[in-house]
C-alpha cells in the first residue's frame, strides 16, 4: 500500500475515532448525532430488516439510468464538438459556467413537462452529470497526440477503425474521469430532487427523518450514499489507472 493511501487512511480514522469520542463524552448529544459504531450497527440492522430496501433500490437505479443517459448523451456531443469547431467556440463559456446555474430551480418546469414521478428526478441527475462527460471527453479529444491521426491516414484506416484503434484507446482515462464525476453529479440531482418533492427514495427518507430526528435513519443512509459512491468510483479509478499505466504516463 502507497504511503499516500496510508494518510488517507489514517486521516479517515482519526476522523472517525475523534468523532466516536465526542459522541461518546456527550460533547456531542445524542440528539444530534450518535457515535459512528451506532451508525454502522443502524445500517446493519435497517439492511437486514429491509424496511427501506425499495427506497434504496430506487434511487440507485434512477441515478444510474441518469448516470447511463449521461455517458452516452456526454460522449456523443463531445465527439460531434470536437468536429463543430464554430460551434464548441460558442459553447465553451456555457460549460465553464454551467455549474453556477441553479439546475434544481427547473423542477417545476420539469413537473409540467414530465408529471410527477421519477422522470424530473432522473433528468435532473442527468443535467448535472452530462457536462462533466462533454467536458472531460473534449479534453481527452484535445490531447491525442496528432501523428497518431496521420499514421491512421497514412494506413487508409476508415472512421470505425481509427476510432477504435486511435480515438478511444486515448480517450477512454478521460472517459473514465467524466464517468466519476458524472456518477457522483447524477447521485446528488436524483436525491436532491427527492428532497424536494417526492413521496420515496433515499432522499425523501433522509429528509423525513431530518424533520422528525430520526437519527437511527437518516445517518445510516448518509453513510451507505457514501459507501456506494466510494466503492464504484474506487473501482472506477483503478481502472484509470490501469489505462493510465498501459499507456506510460504513470
Amino acid at each position: 500500500m502507497k504511503p499516500t493511501a496510508i494518510c488517507r487512511i489514517a486521516f479517515l480514522g482519526a476522523l472517525v475515532a475523534l468523532l466516536e469520542v465526542l459522541c461518546l463524552l456527550g460533547r456531542i448529544d445524542k440528539l444530534t448525532m450518535q457515535p459512528p459504531h451506532q451508525i454502522v450497527l443502524d445500517l446493519v440492522r435497517m439492511l437486514v430488516a429491509g424496511t427501506l430496501n425499495l427506497a434504496i433500490l430506487k434511487t440507485l437505479a434512477n441515478a444510474l439510468l441518469a448516470f447511463a443517459l449521461a455517458m452516452l448523451a456526454g460522449v456523443t456531443a463531445a465527439l460531434l464538438l470536437h468536429r463543430l469547431r464554430s460551434v464548441r467556440e460558442a459553447l465553451d463559456p456555457l460549460f465553464a459556467t454551467y455549474y453556477a446555474v441553479p439546475v434544481f430551480a427547473f423542477y417545476p418546469l420539469l413537473i409540467i413537462l414530465f408529471g410527477l414521478g421519477d422522470t424530473p428526478e432522473i433528468f435532473i441527475g442527468f443535467m448535472l452529470a452530462v457536462v462533466a462527460v462533454i467536458v472531460s471527453v473534449l479534453s481527452g479529444l484535445d490531447r491525442i497526440p496528432r501523428v497518431l491521426l496521420k499514421t491512421a491516414r497514412v494506413h487508409e484506416l476508415g472512421t470505425w477503425q481509427t476510432a477504435r484503434r486511435v480515438t478511444l484507446p486515448c480517450i477512454a482515462p478521460y472517459i473514465l474521469t467524466g464517468a466519476k464525476l458524472a456518477l457522483a453529479y447524477a447521485l446528488i440531482g436524483v436525491i436532491g430532487a427527492e428532497f424536494i418533492m417526492s413521496s420515496n427514495g433515499m432522499g425523501y427518507e433522509i429528509s423525513f427523518a431530518y424533520t422528525n430526528f430520526d437519527n437511527a435513519t437518516m445517518y445510516p443512509l448518509i453513510l451507505l450514499i457514501v459507501l456506494a459512491s466510494v466503492g464504484i468510483n474506487t473501482v472506477l479509478g483503478r481502472w484509470e489507472r490501469l489505462l493510465m499505466m498501459r499507456r506510460g504516463l504513470l
